[in-house]
């Protein structure tokens, strides 16, 4: 399955939850997209509220359903700490994801294509992959011939907070990954423990 491309929008007013993090999306029309409006959304199935926590945070991150699973399936191999909570902070560690909480882009889709385009140096190499897992402590940069990008000045400029498990340096335009995140810090409009149930009966 691949990456999904279209319009966010429309999947944040489905999902009920804003997947650019601004909630610009759910301020003008808080309901799923149809032509019955707040009426089109029924009451979900046990399977149907799984489904959708799944797409949730599937959504978020951006990322396809095989990436997806097999991140699920790497998490379920890290002995300590819950499931669960593994998943989610595995997924913060996605170098398109780390660069998105540096605050060198808007949005992860935005730190995406940074990445994808080489803009992005770790430990100053040049990474392109966005799925690479970002370590505690590893040094995430902006090349110096790609430090004028408009969008990422702009991305700077425009940033009101960073989480407390990352630390930036505004004049170098380089930052890392401070600590592993606490399960608080991270989407309280998620329940993971209903996407353990999902894939509990899928794998």
């Amino acid at each position: 399955m691949s990456r999904y491309t279209g319009p966010s929008w429309k999947v944040s007013r489905r999902l009920g939850i804003s997947l650019s993090g601004t909630g610009k999306e759910l301020e003008r029309r808080p309901y799923a997209p149809g032509q019955h409006g707040p009426n089109s959304r029924g009451k979900l199935s046990e399977y149907g509220m799984q489904m959708a926590e799944k797409q949730k945070l599937r959504h978020t991150y951006g990322i396809n359903e095989r990436q997806f699973r097999n991140m699920f399936v790497k998490a379920s191999k890290i002995k300590e700490g819950k499931h669960g909570v593994n998943f989610i902070i595995l997924l913060e560690q996605r170098l398109d994801n780390v660069v998105y909480r540096l605050g060198l882009a808007t949005t992860r889709r935005q730190a995406r294509q940074l990445v994808n385009h080489g803009h992005v140096l770790v430990d100053g190499k040049r990474v392109d992959i966005p799925s690479y897992h970002v370590e505690v402590g590893q040094v995430i940069s902006i090349r110096e011939k790609s430090k004028n990008i408009v969008t990422v000045k702009e991305a700077v400029e425009a940033i009101v907070g960073r989480p407390a498990f990352v630390s930036f340096d505004t004049e170098k335009l380089e930052g890392s990954l401070t600590r592993l995140p606490e399960r608080d810090e991270l989407h309280p409009e998620i329940d993971e423990s209903l996407i353990v149930e999902f894939y509990n009966k899928k794998l």
